[in-house]
């Protein structure tokens, strides 16, 4: 944070580190959140002595790597037009609408340089509460990527608890069309990491009850076998 500060600029840590910090456990990844645009970021970056590299630099997003790990910088976004599969997005300067963005409320908060925690749709209580929830409309939000259906009964098995969100829930299986638009390895993939969580059991059962299972696996896997 210190090597990408400049004057009128702002980062953050944002994501999912921010939200395995508090719940007192180590992240995987480490994402950053910059008003600063892609080139600056690589300029201040390697003035810092670290490495850069553009890997999505088209989207604003360069991999430093700090102490051999992997650290994404993302410049702050706003989405212009999505067709549920693909974004076309530019650059802002607000964490705020940059938050908005997100999929979860447990994924939109972020901490400054002088350790605050900026939370903007309400994640932090989520959190504390077992509850993933959408930010703003479900439906707006799986329109914006369908992937989002299988991420939520991912995101329920390993942070929810109890029933899972009911406006979230029933978003989610009014959609369930949508899951033909993707591609089976995006859904692949997805689907693997749900059944690595501790709570895939509940969250299969109510793919299973829901309809969404047969969807998901184009009818070929039995709940009992899964």
């Amino acid at each position: 944070l210190a090597g990408l500060d400049a004057p009128g600029e702002e980062t953050r840590l944002v994501g999912g580190c921010v939200r395995d910090a508090l719940l007192g456990a180590d992240a995987a990844d480490i994402d950053l959140a910059t008003t600063l645009l892609p080139n600056a970021v690589i300029d201040r970056a390697r003035a810092a002595g670290l490495k850069a590299v553009p890997t999505g630099i088209e989207h604003g997003t360069v991999t430093l790597v700090v102490a051999g790990r992997p650290v994404e910088v993302t410049t702050l976004r706003e989405d212009v037009e999505t067709d549920g599969r693909h974004a076309v997005v530019r650059f802002g300067r607000d964490f705020a609408r940059d938050a908005e963005r997100r999929d979860f409320t447990v994924n939109a908060l972020s901490l400054g340089a002088d350790d605050t925690l900026h939370d903007t749709t309400g994640g932090r209580a989520d959190l504390a509460e077992a509850r993933i929830r959408f930010i703003g409309d479900p439906a707006t939000r799986i329109h914006e990527d369908a992937l989002r259906i299988l991420r939520f009964f991912r995101f329920h098995a390993r942070f929810g608890g109890g029933e899972p969100d009911a406006p979230a829930l029933a978003a989610c299986v009014a959609a369930r069309a949508a899951l033909a638009s993707l591609s089976r390895e995006r859904v692949r993939m997805e689907f693997l990491k749900l059944l690595a969580t501790s709570g895939a059991p509940d969250a299969v059962a109510i793919l299973d009850e829901t309809g969404l299972l047969a969807r998901i696996t184009g009818g070929v896997a039995e709940r009992g076998r899964l």
